[in-house]
């Protein structure tokens, strides 16, 4: 097999409650189990028994339901309802609220959310090529092999098609008018097929920072944080995935960053693209005002997933502390070399936006260490970066407590966990085939330690970690599972203790035979395999949509799980795709763009369309409320209240900040017994 897609970093409580409650139609009061006094984790506000949360990889909103068309008279808010494409994908009449510009950010000027002197895209840079010239996967039988996930032959069959047949990071000429294209969103499947793999733009924190291009002088009543969403185009062109601290390549052209213009790709679900989350948004509830949590990508928006918050780096006894900073590390091993793992996205002399130092860190796995800019302290006004990004939380009308503790160097993009699987301490492991980009063991309290003070069952349940755990090195290439996503394995309270890891992390194979057998925990969250995840480049979109028809489906074949179960489909980030929906700032680190959100379950209503402003930190809030608990912490983000709704402006919050906590997707009065069986004909369309 030959296997290159992302996998890590390492390759890289009463009445007095109750009547405190919203009232929602037709909700049954909750009959509340005892065990000895004591509530049980059957004690829900609703008959939601089992929450199950699917967390793809790297999709906006607009990327996927771009052409969405909602039934039942409902609303959505996307590219084709705003006008700025039609239902063929073509530019629609007001496609010039998502042109993109160029900008200036210099060394002089320093790092700006927000640079000024702008012109807009005459044409769109090309979009470069990104995954393989030909499958990871050569068969059937491999596909079986390696993977388990999938419902059946035709879902298979899609891990061993889709090659690009170029060379990645070359204009992709599957794309019709790829040199011609017009300089703003346009459609993925005008020449590229559905099933095919596709480059994955740049999503780090700072990046997406400017291509928000987030001023309070832009602001609105309608968009009051004054985001405008035109340089998503021009920080690929730029920048990228970051420097590493190394020189900008000379000479610099649109390729240098092996990325093009791919963010603002689309996919037209009215055209056959993403058929099954399009039958799921059709039957059971979506939400277009879903937000990743955090600017940036899939680490520390999982890390918000669990935490309400993000991690920081500390010192052996669990104290805030400075990460290495021009400063040698791993002496004595094939890994030794000068690392910088505080950010500095100010511009390197003499260039446009090449940040002088941010990356996933460079080397390691056995070869000389370098770069690695991932952490800022933006309690420190004066460090790169922290300036333009605390200065614009503190100009809006109605400003933005930052929640920067003083001192606290934080986590901002992808960096290995402080485990490996088997719990062993990975930040002090001195093997060449491990790497120095690891957090230290975090002592950040998550959800799962406020599910074991009150007994409620919970397991991250994340494909191939069996093979993980004999693998931590990852020489298996057929071992894609996802450390960087699993928030527990951050955790010192979960790693370091082996009865606990073992029973509230398994594999994926666990929660198959936990579904038919009825024995599912109260929450699950489930992480594809980097094969399955829809990850661009190393996934496709159709291989994440049947992972999720499969876990569906034994769902509803289990009649008695289906009528108290919860299914939360979600996308970790955005993944630096373009979309058109309003960012509400919450502190220093999001949030950020939309992602899709469906929930399945027999009390969602048929299509409807939630505008209610949440995030990712709302699936801690469903599951605080439906099971009576407290936010994670005193300062974690699930502290903020559900919005207060204009009903001129359902997006934005009257009382901002504010994320909702997803209740109003249900309908408890109702119930639906339909499934989907995913037959030929709702298979990707050819093209």
């Amino acid at each position: 097999m030959s296997l290159n897609p992302k996998q890590s970093l390492s390759l890289r409580c009463g009445a007095a409650i109750l009547a405190g409650l919203q009232v929602f139609a037709g909700m049954p009061t909750p009959a509340f189990a005892q065990d000895n006094g004591r509530p049980t984790e059957n004690d829900t506000r609703t008959p939601i028994k089992h929450v199950i949360v699917i967390l793809g990889e790297n999709r906006s909103f607009d990327n996927v339901f771009a052409t969405y068309q909602p039934l039942h008279g409902q609303h959505v808010r996307n590219l084709l309802s705003e006008g700025i494409v039609n239902a063929d994908g073509d530019p629609g009449p007001n496609y010039s609220l998502a042109v993109q510009n160029t900008a200036v950010d210099t060394a002089e000027e320093g790092y700006s959310n927000s640079p000024g002197h702008k012109a807009p895209y005459a044409t769109l840079p090309p979009p470069l090529a990104g995954g393989p010239t030909t499958p990871y996967i050569s068969s059937l039988a491999e596909a079986k092999a390696v993977e388990n996930g999938l419902p059946n032959d035709q879902y298979y069959t899609y891990l061993t098609t889709g090659g690009t047949g170029l060379k990645a990071g070359t204009p992709d000429t599957r794309l019709q008018n790829v040199f011609h294209l017009p300089p703003g969103p346009f459609q993925i499947t005008h020449g590229i097929p559905y099933d095919a793999y596709t480059a994955s733009p740049v999503h780090r924190y700072y990046q997406m920072a400017q291509q928000l291009d987030c001023n309070s002088a832009y602001a609105t009543p309608q968009n009051p944080s004054g985001c405008k969403g035109d340089l998503f185009a021009w920080v690929e062109e730029t920048i990228g995935a970051g420097s590493n601290g190394k020189p900008q390549p000379q000479p610099f052209t649109d390729e240098s960053t092996r990325e093009g213009t791919a963010a603002m790709g689309f996919y037209n679900v009215q055209q056959g693209d993403a058929p099954y989350l399009k039958y799921l948004a059709d039957h059971y509830a979506l939400s277009d005002n879903y937000h990743q949590a955090a600017l940036g990508g899939t680490g520390m928006n999982h890390i918000e997933i669990g935490t309400g918050d993000a991690l920081w780096f500390s010192d052996a006894n669990g104290n805030p502390a400075m990460p290495p900073h021009h400063q040698l590390v791993a002496a004595g091993t094939a890994n030794a070399g000068v690392v910088d793992e505080v950010e500095n996205p100010d511009a390197a002399s003499g260039t446009n936006n090449w940040y002088s130092e941010d990356g996933y860190g460079g080397g390691s796995n056995g070869s000389p260490s370098y770069g690695g800019g991932s952490y800022s302290n933006c309690s420190d006004t004066s460090a790169p970066g922290v300036s333009a990004m605390r200065g614009y939380l503190a100009s809006l009308r109605r400003p933005i407590d930052a929640k920067c503790a003083a001192d606290h160097y934080y986590l901002l993009n992808n960096y290995n966990p402080g485990f490996f699987g088997n719990g062993a301490n990975a930040y002090t492991d001195t093997s060449n085939q491990n790497t120095v980009f690891t957090v230290p063991p975090s002592t950040v309290r998550t959800i799962g330690d406020e599910l074991l003070a009150r007994n409620i069952s919970f397991t991250y349940f994340g494909d191939d970690w069996d093979r993980y755990v004999n693998d931590p090195y990852y020489k298996n290439p057929a071992n894609v599972y996802c450390n960087i996503c699993n928030f527990l394995q951050y955790s010192a309270t979960i790693m370091a203790n082996p009865a606990l890891r073992s029973e509230h992390i398994k594999d994926t194979t666990d929660l198959y035979s936990e579904i038919q057998s009825g024995a599912l925990p109260a929450v699950s969250w489930v992480k594809p395999s980097g094969l399955l995840d829809g990850h661009p480049a190393s996934s496709k979109l159709d291989l994440f949509e049947g992972f999720v028809m499969k876990i569906v489906n034994e769902v509803q074949a289990n009649p008695k799980l289906w009528a108290s179960t919860a299914i939360f489909i979600t996308f970790d980030e955005g993944g630096g795709y373009y979309d058109s929906g309003y960012v509400q700032p919450l502190d220093y680190f999001g949030d950020g763009t939309r992602v899709p959100m469906i929930i399945v379950s027999p009390y969602t209503q048929g299509g409807r369309i939630s505008h209610s402003y949440t995030d990712h930190v709302s699936m801690l809030k469903f599951i605080e409320r439906n099971w009576n608990l407290r936010p994670v912490t005193d300062r974690s983000r699930d502290n903020l209240p559900n919005p207060q709704v204009n009903p001129g402006n359902p997006y934005v919050p009257v009382n901002r900040p504010a994320i909702g906590d997803l209740f109003d997707m249900f309908n408890f009065g109702a119930r639906k017994e339909h499934g989907f069986g995913g037959g030929e004909e709702h298979r990707p369309a050819e093209r």
